[in-house]
């Protein structure tokens, strides 16, 4: 291979997304694109110096993998591997392509597939399956459940007002049973309204201040807030009010998370990040979901067994929670054609969604660069 030729194989290993690493027959590395350097948390002069089993931890399928590889001399793919390190803060999972790079010098080269984004954009969408099976069951449920729910509290109230003093409490208690399941089911019928919105451009820091208002002064009096935007984020295309209880709903989840937190805080945070494009159904070309907003708090974070499902209909961690909420959260993100995903760990709970730009407006080629 002539140098030019040379030249060129490492500028495109540097221009991937993904890490790429480069193994010599002792599993020593000799080369690392920028994007490995970002992953690993280190520079080339100071991974080229180690090892691959002192980069990954010991008992890693991935190790095998370049063995097998190694002795096989042919391509081979490890899919959902949990990549540990010291260098990490937490676990992470990727799919991991491995290839001998000659017939001869035994040199491995292996690409990281962070599976990160994309089980949780699978997540999201299993998530809006179960949203509209619920929707199906209110349409069919509702009527039906409401009318006799009504002649009940109509008879409780009237046994309140001719049962003994004694047996009042139980009389009210009917009616206010019967209350909270009337609103349970009012609360689920939102599933099932599939009316077109208004929408119209909205700058979405106007939506984050108000909500912010609304919070200090009712769900989260007493706690800290604080913001990161960027101020040359274009415009959501969305409803201002869908929008509003999108984020007021997660604040108030944060706020309720923060209850024992010595020093409670939630953080808005506002991006422009590119790359990010998933097919939406009815529309040809992959939408761009560049706009991202992260509500952070400080809390003791979402149970590891539950994360993976948070936004199911009826997932609740709280006592007396119905688990609707954030399904509701799902569904309007999901109407505005974006995305929502969930990191936590104690101490640290980032909800993050992702929404596209609002192209009315907006320059043609900016447009073209959205779509791409």
């Amino acid at each position: 291979m002539s140098g030019e030729a040379i030249g060129i194989a490492a500028s495109v290993l540097q221009a991937l997304p993904q890490p790429v690493i480069v193994c010599d027959t002792d599993n020593t590395i000799v080369f690392v694109n920028y994007a490995a350097e970002a992953f690993f948390g280190a520079s080339l002069s100071v991974l080229a110096r180690q090892k691959l089993n002192d980069l990954i931890a010991f008992g890693s399928p991935i190790l095998n993998l370049v063995e097998t590889v190694n002795s096989r001399r042919s391509p081979m793919t490890e899919y959902r591997v949990s990549v540990d390190s010291s260098r990490f803060g937490e676990e992470r999972i990727v799919d991991v392509y491995a290839s001998p790079i000659s017939d001869t010098d035994g040199r491995v080269t292996l690409l990281f597939q962070e599976r990160t984004m994309a089980d949780k954009i699978d997540r999201q969408l299993v998530s809006r399956g179960a949203a509209r099976s619920v929707t199906g069951l209110a349409s069919m449920l509702a009527h039906e459940i409401k009318n006799p729910l009504s002649g009940i509290r109509g008879a409780a109230q009237l046994l309140e007002q001719t049962v003994s003093e004694e047996e009042v409490p139980l009389a009210r208690l009917i009616r206010e049973e019967t209350d909270r399941i009337v609103d349970l089911i009012d609360r689920v019928e939102i599933f099932g309204d599939d009316r077109p919105l208004e929408r119209e451009p909205i700058n979405i820091h106007v939506v984050l201040d108000r909500v912010k208002l609304l919070a200090r002064n009712g769900v989260a009096r007493g706690i800290s807030f604080s913001e990161e935007y960027d101020p040359s984020l274009p415009p959501v295309f969305g409803n201002r009010d869908q929008l509003i209880q999108v984020f007021l709903n997660l604040v108030k989840n944060a706020s309720e998370a923060l209850e024992r937190t010595a020093k409670p805080e939630i953080r808005f945070s506002t991006a422009f990040r590119p790359g990010i494009r998933i097919a939406v159904t009815g529309i040809a070309e992959r939408i761009s979901l560049p706009l991202e907003i992260v509500i952070e708090d400080n809390g003791p974070g979402v149970p590891s067994d539950i994360l993976p499902f948070l936004f199911d209909p009826f997932v609740t961690t709280k006592a007396n929670g119905s688990g609707l909420g954030l399904a509701l959260v799902a569904k309007i993100v999901g109407d505005h054609g974006g995305v929502i995903d969930c990191d936590s760990r104690p101490g640290r709970t980032r909800f993050r969604i992702l929404l596209p730009v609002a192209t009315a407006g907006i320059p043609s080629d900016f447009q073209e660069a959205l779509t791409r």
